[in-house]
């Protein structure tokens, strides 16, 4: 893929996970990076989100190879925090070529739509839909106003294209952000700027992987993570897949963000072991 010498990339949810990948694997590339991440849990969240450790770390390994970074806290449903990183962004590295809107969260209530409490909802459409669109509207002025082109990818999910019980919120969300993925591919496509939609399966990261994600995956009440990752191998085509790991999405994020896709634009991107082309598949136990 394209040398990135000279780019910058700002990096949502990039504390840990997917996102630390991601922003490690731009800066393997030649870019400069900056990474936002919430820095305090969230109460309807069965799982800690990422501290201010956690972005320290990351910054740690974008500067291991060689690259500048800022690492800031900013939670994307605050759109004047958002505001503020970009600006730092721009003041401490110079300019902002590429935007992965990668913040994400999942309740794992095992709720049906009409139990769905009014915070679960709140939660995961202000992180994981609105968060992108703050994202974008933080990103975007500089893009327009550098004049250059530019790079958006916003993180959907293979639940951005299929339904599953008892994630009402989850599922609602990533579905929007592929519309608005291809209402802001429309509007920025006049200033050279190409956004992108990615599309994971279930990744080895935080968001998956502890107690209650093992359970849920496996229909097993007490699961190891052992039951959760051979439950998962039968919601892929690649059956010795299972988990995808979280370096697999990194590198699609990055090759959307590169001169090699620089004719791409408006896509969504599903890095799920081919688990979109089993139709009507639903990999959730009943409940009851």
């Amino acid at each position: 893929m394209s040398n990135f010498e000279g780019k910058v990339a700002f990096v949502t949810g990039g504390g840990r996970g997917q996102g630390r990948e991601i922003a490690v694997e731009f800066a393997r590339r030649g870019a400069d990076v900056a990474v936002v991440d919430i820095g305090t849990d969230i109460a309807s969240v069965p799982y800690p989100l990422a501290t201010q450790d956690d972005l320290e770390e990351t910054k740690s390994l974008v500067e291991a190879q060689g690259r500048r970074c800022v690492a800031r806290i900013a939670d994307v449903r605050d759109q004047q925090a958002l505001d503020s990183a970009v600006d730092a962004t721009v003041a401490e590295l110079g300019r902002v070529d590429i935007l992965v809107a990668n913040a994400g969260i999942y309740d794992w209530s095992s709720s049906p739509l009409w139990e769905t409490s009014d915070q679960a909802w709140t939660d995961q459409i202000g992180v994981c839909l609105e968060g992108v669109w703050r994202s974008a509207k933080a990103v975007a002025p500089h893009l327009i106003r550098q004049g250059e082109g530019g790079s958006m990818v916003f993180t959907s999910s293979n639940l951005g294209r299929e339904g599953a019980q008892f994630s009402a919120p989850y599922v609602a969300a990533k579905h929007g952000v592929i519309g608005l993925m291809r209402t802001a591919a429309l509007e920025l496509g006049v200033y050279g700027i190409r956004v992108n939609a990615l599309l994971p399966s279930t990744t080895d990261t935080k968001i998956n992987d502890h107690q209650t994600g093992w359970s849920r995956a496996s229909g097993k009440p007490d699961a190891t993570r052992e039951d959760y990752l051979e439950a998962l191998h039968v919601w892929t085509v690649l059956r010795n897949t299972g988990v995808i790991p979280a370096s697999a999405p990194a590198l699609a994020a990055v090759w959307l963000s590169s001169d090699e896709a620089r004719y791409v634009t408006g896509i969504e991107l599903p890095v799920d072991a081919g688990h979109l082309t089993l139709p009507g598949y639903n990999p959730w136990p009943a409940r009851g």
